[in-house]
């Protein structure tokens, strides 16, 4: 029972770092390597707001989220539309994509290392033990992953149940195709892009509640973001969700009966295996 709790708890927080890296490389077709400073931007927007203010890192969504939204809506219009504009095909503006999100992310980490130095940090909110089943586990852990539950559940529904998240799906599978079926497409990628960036920072700072970080750690979050989107599909955000869970699940599963020092091993090798025979993802679909 155990690795069952704490692998959902683990896969919970797995899903708060790859779901807008799944919003912004699935429907906005950017491959963000600039998604892990994202998220620790807003782990250390949280610390600053929690420890300025006393205001909980939950409610500090309220500030972070908007702010993440407007950032990320100025780095598409500036820095990365112009290289959609330019790309003649989806392998160019990836390669292009990687190329500039990989030197942002050496922008962000510079800004960070200004501000906050280069220190690690960490605080202790709801670090109090909750019973289930008997067993006690930290209630932050717990408050994140319902936060993650509500999120996945959230977004799920809107790119299925809604016009607009209909519309983002569209774009993502054809944006050709869609242009002439009158979406303004250059306006729906931005704004998956920039959403994208708001649910990372929100997830930055609901994360920062138990995990130690510091200004350069994002490339550790972008890495496992990265796995777990390529595992589940890149265009489909049940396979994220369902590649974070079955990631949290294996690594609890492996350190808890064979080696703790294997569980990043582990997850590899899983990686591998999807790869090797589901190179489209869990969730993906073969191109014709």
């Amino acid at each position: 029972m155990d690795i069952l709790i704490i692998g959902g708890m683990l896969g919970g927080a797995y899903a708060l770092m790859a779901m807008g890296l799944q919003l912004q490389y699935g429907l906005a077709r950017i491959m963000n390597l600039a998604n892990g400073e994202m998220l620790v931007a807003g782990s250390f927007a949280a610390f600053w707001i929690f420890t300025s203010a006393s205001l909980s890192p939950i409610l500090s969504i309220a500030l972070v989220a908007p702010l993440a939204f407007i950032l990320n809506w100025l780095i598409y219009k500036i820095f990365l539309r112009p290289l959609v504009k330019r790309a003649k095909s989806e392998s160019q503006l990836e390669v292009s994509s990687i190329l500039s999100t990989f030197g942002q992310s050496f922008i962000l980490v510079g800004i960070m290392l200004a501000v906050f130095g280069g220190e690690y940090f960490n605080y202790s909110y709801l670090e109090v033990p909750f019973q289930i089943l008997g067993q006690a586990y930290e209630l932050n852990r717990i408050v994140a992953f319902l936060f993650a539950v509500v999120l996945c559940a959230g977004l799920y529904i809107w790119l299925n149940r809604t016009r607009a998240g209909l519309t983002m799906r569209a774009i993502s599978v054809n944006s050709e195709a869609a242009s002439l079926v009158g979406i303004n497409v250059p306006r729906a990628s931005a704004l998956a892009f920039a959403l994208g960036g708001a649910v990372t920072a929100s997830g930055g700072a609901l994360l920062s509640m138990f995990l130690t970080f510091d200004a350069s750690v994002g490339v550790i979050f972008t890495m496992k973001a990265l796995v777990i989107v390529i595992m589940g599909g890149v265009r489909d955000v049940r396979g994220t969700i369902i590649a974070a869970f079955v990631l949290g699940f294996a690594e609890t599963a492996v350190a808890s009966l064979i080696d703790p020092g294997l569980t990043l091993a582990a997850a590899y090798l899983l990686f591998i295996l999807v790869l090797m025979f589901r190179p489209e993802g869990m969730f993906g679909r073969k191109s014709t």
